[in-house]
């Protein structure tokens, strides 16, 4: 799977736009020393993010394939050189107008790119965005056939509906796929578009009226479907009324550079913040300052016994503090009426951190209470 094209036409965050780990400025290099850095599927997530779309769930999405037409005549009217160029400026101008609403790349397959929308970056107008950003693309290969001379076209579906979001086929993160009747869909009016348009599924089409031309609805067969689809096949120079999605509501600055909380979750693990679950890593933190808070009991030298319970209790601070940030981010999230829903995995991992945190505090109160009473009551 290659990576995203990078793209000066997108725009970037600075900061990730679900748990606000700094993306852009001097402070983004302390992340990137731990291995934080802008994800490859959307640059304006921090790829801590999007182990969360990894670890795997039912979404409802909106989802996008677009072709390059013309492409096999394309390669042999002028060579596979000539071809790799403009499929190469094709799927970067591409990248920039998903990337400019809010989509998850979910991959490059050749010429084509296929693109998700309300997962992980949730929007009440997904569709919509979907839909803006298929205008767009049209309007950039008008601006690709000035550049290379020749025609350059796109055939663009969009079908909406829930899907399964995760790993398939490997551990690799970067191995994450949406399967489902809807991406089925999506992929069937992509092949039946002609070069210029975009055909959407009746149930997108209903979401986003108030944006478009009244486009009356056509039965079209497609394979792999029992019963003919109602469909709409938007016409090629289609443009959306005013009142469409804003293109990048989330890239205003933040107040404060810098701040504790998104730090200490990159530096746990946190798979989404805005799920308020911390990462394994801070699980193993979670327990390693149970075991260092309990074998102070088993030491006389206080010289092992402070650092021991010093140790507990910073480990038991950071990750109670991490808990308690993310938790503040989702309930931001919630107030607009976005949230993201956690796996799983996630739940059990917040729970162990949890469940670590406390008895770590417990037996560090056993262990002082232990430690007084000892020497206010001394053995005969």
């Amino acid at each position: 799977m290659a990576d995203i094209p990078a793209s000066h036409e997108a725009p970037l965050a600075l900061h990730c736009v679900i748990c606000g780990t700094p993306l852009g400025g001097p402070v983004s290099l302390l992340f990137r020393l731990f291995g934080v850095g802008r994800s490859f599927r959307n640059p304006n997530l921090c790829s801590r993010c999007n182990t969360h779309v990894a670890e795997g769930d039912v979404k409802n999405l909106t989802v996008l394939f677009a072709d390059l037409s013309g492409f096999t005549l394309l390669t042999g009217a002028e060579g596979a050189g000539r071809a790799f160029e403009v499929a190469d400026a094709f799927l970067r101008m591409s990248t920039a107008a998903l990337v400019r609403h809010g989509a998850y790349i979910d991959k490059y397959v050749g010429d084509a790119v296929m693109a998700l929308f309300n997962a992980p970056i949730t929007f009440e107008d997904h569709a919509a965005r979907a839909v803006a950003s298929a205008v767009e693309i049209h309007e950039g290969c008008q601006e690709l056939e000035s550049r290379f001379q020749r025609p350059v076209r796109s055939s663009i579906g969009i079908a909406a509906g829930s899907a399964r979001v995760g790993r398939l086929g490997s551990e690799d993160a970067r191995d994450v796929t949406a399967i489902g009747q809807s991406v089925n869909l999506a992929a069937r009016l992509q092949a039946a578009a002609s070069a210029g348009q975009t055909v959407l599924a009746h149930e997108v089409y209903q979401q986003v009226t108030a944006l478009l031309p009244d486009v009356p609805p056509e039965a079209v067969t497609l394979k792999g479907f029992p019963e003919p689809v109602q469909v709409h096949r938007l016409p090629s120079g289609t443009k959306l009324k005013k009142g469409g999605p804003r293109i990048s509501p989330y890239f205003e600055r933040r107040h404060g550079a810098f701040t504790v909380g998104p730090l200490l979750l990159s530096l746990l693990g946190a798979p989404c913040a805005a799920a308020a679950f911390l990462g394994s890593s801070a699980v193993a933190l979670g327990l390693g300052s149970l075991l260092g808070a309990s074998a102070g009991a088993f030491f006389d030298d206080w010289r092992i016994r402070i650092p021991l319970l010093m140790f507990a209790g910073l480990g038991t601070v950071a990750n109670i503090y991490a808990l308690w940030y993310a938790r503040r981010v989702r309930a931001g999230f919630l107030a607009h009426g976005r949230a993201l829903a956690p796996s799983f995995g996630e739940r059990m991992r917040k729970w162990l951190v949890v469940a670590a945190a406390m008895v770590t505090v417990f037996a560090m109160a056993l262990e002082v209470f232990a430690h007084h009473f000892l020497m206010h009551h001394p053995g005969p």
